[in-house]
């Protein structure tokens, strides 16, 4: 795959998951990890999962789903950990016997 790093600012969007896109500027083709066949027109979106798995999606169905985040940093949130930190006083806590067994 030959896609500069420079070519243009990540940005992080979102639907149920957060992933990493970029728009193309130019005509953009490529075989993924799995041998399955990427290609897209300037416009269209490439587009990165936390795996690092990457793909293209057509403009219009890229931003009638996803919803800007705003810039990416290199690194990604870690599943185990939440990326916000919530306050103690903001966490819920039960008092129910099933949540304490």
């Amino acid at each position: 795959m030959n896609v500069k790093k420079n070519s243009a600012t990540w940005k992080i969007y979102r639907t149920r998951f957060l992933i990493k896109a970029r728009q193309l500027t130019q005509p953009l083709f490529f075989v993924d990890a799995l041998g399955r066949e990427h290609c897209g027109q300037a416009g269209d979106y490439l587009v990165e999962s936390s795996d690092g798995a990457r793909r293209i999606a057509p403009r219009l169905i890229f931003e009638d789903v996803y919803v800007a985040m705003g810039l990416a940093n290199e690194r990604w949130p870690s599943p185990r950990q939440p990326a916000v930190a919530i306050p103690a006083s903001k966490r819920r806590i039960s008092s129910s016997p099933a949540a304490t067994a």
